[in-house]
């Protein structure tokens, strides 16, 4: 046996003992494999925290209220589309001599705001160039259905009140509802 081996201290010799002390200590692999290891784990429960902790505080989203006071019913001339309430409500509010009716101003092809044309008498969707009547009725391009119109009624104050969330559509035969248009 070699009596070198069974020593428990072994030497280096002085001249790689100075070199040794002189250079400095770098991570062996076995050392950069085993903190790699624990950076993969902590790293992965963290992840795990992070994902559980997000299912604890849902998504909100705040809408704006569906329904709006668009002003008295003198307001409005009789045999005409007011537009005022195109941009901030994506809504017409026709005046017919006997009744009012909210018009939705999103065209049920794809979704574009048509425009009024009083010249024409029709709404006109730039986007595809589908026509709707004054009623709402499609007559031309792609647009597969009529306009939908929204429940429109007399609020408290006597102003007209138009609810969004309550819309009506002409191929189920909803346009007869009582609250789909509004008698004055």
């Amino acid at each position: 046996m070699n009596p070198r081996l069974k020593s428990p201290e072994l030497k280096l010799p002085a001249e790689y003992e100075a070199e040794a002390k002189s250079q400095p200590v770098f991570m062996d692999r076995r050392r950069f494999l085993n903190y790699s290891g624990w950076v993969g784990i902590l790293g992965s429960l963290s992840v795990a925290l992070l994902g559980f902790l997000r299912f604890l505080f849902p998504r909100v989203l705040f809408e704006p209220p569906t329904a709006f006071k668009a002003g008295p019913p003198s307001d409005y001339v009789p045999g005409t589309v007011d537009t005022r309430y195109t941009l901030s409500h994506r809504v017409w509010i026709v005046r017919e001599p006997e009744y009012f009716y909210a018009l939705s101003a999103i065209c049920t092809h794809l979704g574009c705001t048509p425009r009024w044309l009083p010249s024409e008498d029709k709404f006109k969707c730039p986007c595809h160039g589908s026509g709707f009547k004054r009623s709402g009725v499609n007559f031309e391009g792609p647009a597969p259905r009529p306009l939908e119109r929204f429940k429109i009624t007399l609020a408290e104050d006597g102003q007209i009140l138009v609810e969004r969330g309550k819309n009506f559509r002409q191929e189920k035969g909803e346009w007869d509802n009582p609250d789909a248009k509004l008698f004055v």
